[in-house]
C-alpha cells in the first residue's frame, strides 16, 4: 500500500469505511486538509453546463477527461461507482476511445469508494471547490487544472 493510501486510511474515524467530505464536521475537514496538504497529488476539476441535465454534463466531462488522459499517456482511470449509472461512463469512454480503444493502453473501471482511498481525494477537492471561500483556499495545494468544457 502506498504512503498516500496509508495516510488516507489513517484519517478515517473508528468504524468509518471511507472519507466522504460532505459528511465530515468542519473541524474534521480542516484536519484532513492539513494532513493532505503536503501530499504530491493534484486533482483536476472538470466543469460543464447542467442546463440539459447533470448526467449529460457528467458525460461531457468524462469525454474531455478521457481525451486529456490519452494525451498524457495515463494507463489507468478509476471512477467512484454509481452502480447502474456506471454504464453511462463506460459508453462515453468507449466512444471517446473510438476504434483504437485496445491500442491506447487505457484501463478504466468503477470501484466502490471504500475500495480505493485515492478516490477520496477527488471527493475532497470537488467538495471544497464547490464550497468556495476558505475551503477553496485550503484545498489549493491539492488542485491541478480547472478545465471548463463550456469554453471553446
Amino acid at each position: 500500500m502506498t504512503k498516500l493510501r496509508k495516510l488516507l486510511m489513517g484519517l478515517r474515524m473508528p468504524n468509518q469505511r471511507e472519507l466522504h467530505f460532505k459528511k465530515e464536521a468542519p473541524a474534521r475537514r480542516k484536519q484532513i486538509l492539513s494532513a493532505l496538504a503536503p501530499a504530491t497529488v493534484h486533482v483536476d476539476i472538470y466543469l460543464a453546463c447542467c442546463r440539459k441535465g447533470e448526467e449529460r454534463a457528467r458525460q461531457t466531462c468524462v469525454a474531455r477527461l478521457t481525451d486529456d488522459l490519452l494525451k498524457v499517456g495515463v494507463s489507468r482511470l478509476v471512477f467512484d461507482s454509481r452502480e447502474v449509472r456506471d454504464d453511462h461512463d463506460l459508453l462515453t469512454i468507449r466512444t471517446a476511445l473510438g476504434k483504437s480503444a485496445w491500442g491506447t493502453g487505457l484501463f478504466y473501471e468503477h470501484l466502490p469508494s471504500e475500495n480505493d482511498p485515492l478516490l477520496w481525494i477527488a471527493d475532497i477537492v470537488a467538495w471544497c471547490y464547490g464550497a468556495g471561500g476558505d475551503w477553496l483556499r485550503r484545498v489549493r495545494p491539492l488542485m491541478g487544472n480547472v478545465v471548463d468544457t463550456r469554453l471553446p
